[in-house]
């Protein structure tokens, strides 16, 4: 390895686990980097640009008789999805027990249902991957957990096993169900062991180097079968101390500088990115000093509050959010997302609205058929910390009509991917998808609303009816996507401001270092509203028509992107 790179990762290991991390713990990993960066030959693309959009599904989405869901996802996405994303985030496609692929039964493993290795490699051949890093959690399922309570001292201390005594009422909970769970021994013994998630998810003890080293073990598996973008789910709770909120302790920090040090070294131009459900703080933190933690986060604060804009009628407090966002350094951006496998996050909007606001959301969400995921509080209270629901049925009420259901959802995606950073498209929103009841009824979790799965005769039955709403979604999103594509002023790097204009319009300016200037309108009122652009020539691009007056007339739920001539 390159000494100033291993200086890194070595003055890294000494602030994390001191002396606890021996020399030997240190040659087995030096010698796993450098293989892996002896290994790699393949060329990541550095940052990125406008032409970065991203789709984000499951590996087995899709099925055909007689093949794996990956090979029929590959054919799918080269017929309808080709054009629109850079980028394929596939979601956990690892063997798995329960959460839809978020508990993990083997890293290293591709879920037979979805294919192999080999099908992940063709499918890269076309696109450019991003993998699911479940780094917090494993399966009570898998190997390493069996050889855990079978008292395989390869194994122990990989968990983390509490005396139920002991006060964790500091710990943040991200879900209303217990935080220790019982298991018992080879031996007979009970153990307490931490489950952040759920019973069946149970969490790493990165105390431990060994689970370090295993870890890392996997993140270089990953960079080998060619991921560029490595999401780092649940990545705030990796650490843990007793009597503090274990979540974003200084250490999972750490780890998280360790993850990047490693990968700048051995596949530079492969990108972090963290997922940290959480308010805009915290979560920003996670880019560190701009240089050293994650290359990206998730824009967790977008989805509630644009849907919040929409259902008020009110820009205004998502301009002033928006307005604070600056980005730590020009090697830092955001992933924008409106809609993704789980729920709309009500956590980001703590600090932005008042409570009764919030509750107020769900309240009306409730109303039209959402459903809402509780959490436990310290205090004993329960709050909501996410809806599930699909973002067509978000932005809409049940009455209302497809035209209308078209222009709130059409008018929701063009803010996302006017936004600064690299913008993300949930598979079920470019095909359209409503509220999943019958998924909800069948699997026996909210989050199922959101998740269905389709023959790929359906896809091509629902995409090729030009009288479906299904039909309509898919043209229009794809529409504004490959526009965005086509201009620079969309780099996600661009210059941008953004005020509301009025209660109910936002205009967002973006420009480019070229000079390219698009102004975006975005009308959510009920009126008609008149803009006056500063003098000169304008296309809009959605329509492609020419402006020649200065004054722009936006109607109810339209959108314009204007360019200067």
């Amino acid at each position: 390895m390159e000494k100033d790179a291993m200086q890194k990762i070595t003055e890294l290991l000494t602030e994390i686990y001191g002396e606890a991390f021996t020399g030997a713990h240190l040659k087995q990993l030096t010698e796993n980097i450098s293989a892996c960066a002896r290994e790699i030959n393949r060329p990541r693309k550095p940052g990125w640009d406008e032409n970065d959009v991203v789709l984000i599904t499951y590996a087995d989405q899709f099925s055909c008789e007689g093949e794996s869901r990956l090979k029929t996802l590959d054919r799918i996405r080269a017929r309808w999805l080709a054009e629109q994303f850079s980028h394929i985030h596939l979601l956990p496609f690892y063997p798995w027990s329960s959460d839809d692929g978020f508990s993990v039964i083997d890293y290293h493993q591709v879920d037979p249902i979805s294919g192999d290795w080999r099908d992940i490699s063709r499918l890269n051949n076309s696109t450019r991957l991003m993998f699911d890093f479940v780094c917090n959690h494993i399966s009570a399922r898998s190997e390493w957990f069996i050889r855990y309570l079978a008292l395989d001292p390869q194994y122990a201390d990989f968990f983390i096993d509490v005396d139920p005594a002991t006060d964790l009422s500091a710990v943040t909970r991200p879900r209303a169900l217990p935080l220790l769970s019982p298991f018992r021994d080879a031996a007979g013994r009970e153990r307490h062991l931490w489950s952040t998630f759920s019973d069946d998810q149970i969490d790493l003890n990165y105390e431990n180097p060994q689970v370090l080293l295993a870890m890392v073990d996997v993140l270089l598996h990953y960079l080998r079968e060619g991921a560029e973008y490595i999401r780092l789910d649940a990545v705030g709770y990796m650490w843990k101390t007793p009597g503090t909120r274990c979540i974003h302790l200084p250490k999972t920090h750490l780890l998280v500088k360790l993850f990047r040090a490693i990968v700048d070294h051995v596949a530079p131009g492969t990108l972090i990115i963290t997922e940290t459900n959480v308010p805009h703080q915290d979560n920003i933190a996670y880019l560190g000093n701009g240089h050293d933690e994650a290359h990206m986060v998730y824009q967790f604060t977008l989805p509630p509050l644009v849907l919040h804009a929409i259902h008020t009628g009110s820009v205004v407090t998502l301009c002033e959010w928006a307005q604070s966002l600056q980005p730590v350094s020009t090697d830092t951006t955001w992933f924008n997302f409106l809609a993704s496998h789980d729920g709309i996050g009500l956590n980001p909007l703590r600090g932005i609205l008042p409570e009764e606001e919030i509750l107020a959301l769900v309240d009306a969400l409730q109303q039209e058929g959402a459903l809402v995921n509780w959490k436990n509080n310290p205090d004993g209270s329960r709050s909501p910390y996410e809806i599930n629901v699909t973002y067509m049925d978000a932005v809409s009420r049940r009455d209302s009509s497809n035209n209308e259901r078209l222009a709130r959802f059409i008018m929701a995606h063009a803010i996302l991917l006017s936004f600064p950073g690299v913008p993300a498209i949930y598979i079920q929103s470019i095909l359209g998808a409503r509220n999943d009841y019958d998924g909800v009824k069948r699997l026996g979790y909210n989050r199922a609303i959101n998740r269905r799965k389709y023959t790929e005769s359906e896809i091509d039955a629902l995409l090729g009816d030009t009288g479906s709403l299904n039909y309509q979604v898919y043209q229009q999103l794809s529409h504004l996507i490959r526009l965005r594509r086509q201009h620079c002023a969309f780099h996600p790097d661009s210059a941008f401001t953004i005020e509301a204009v009025g209660e109910s319009v936002i205009c967002l300016t973006r420009t480019a270092n070229n000079g390219e200037t698009i102004i975006a309108l975005f009308n959510l009122g009920e009126t008609p509203f008149y803009f006056e652009l500063p003098p000169g020539d304008y296309q809009e691009l959605i329509t492609a028509t020419t402006l020649i007056t200065p004054e722009v007339i936006v109607k109810p739920w339209q959108v314009m992107w204007l360019r200067q001539q």
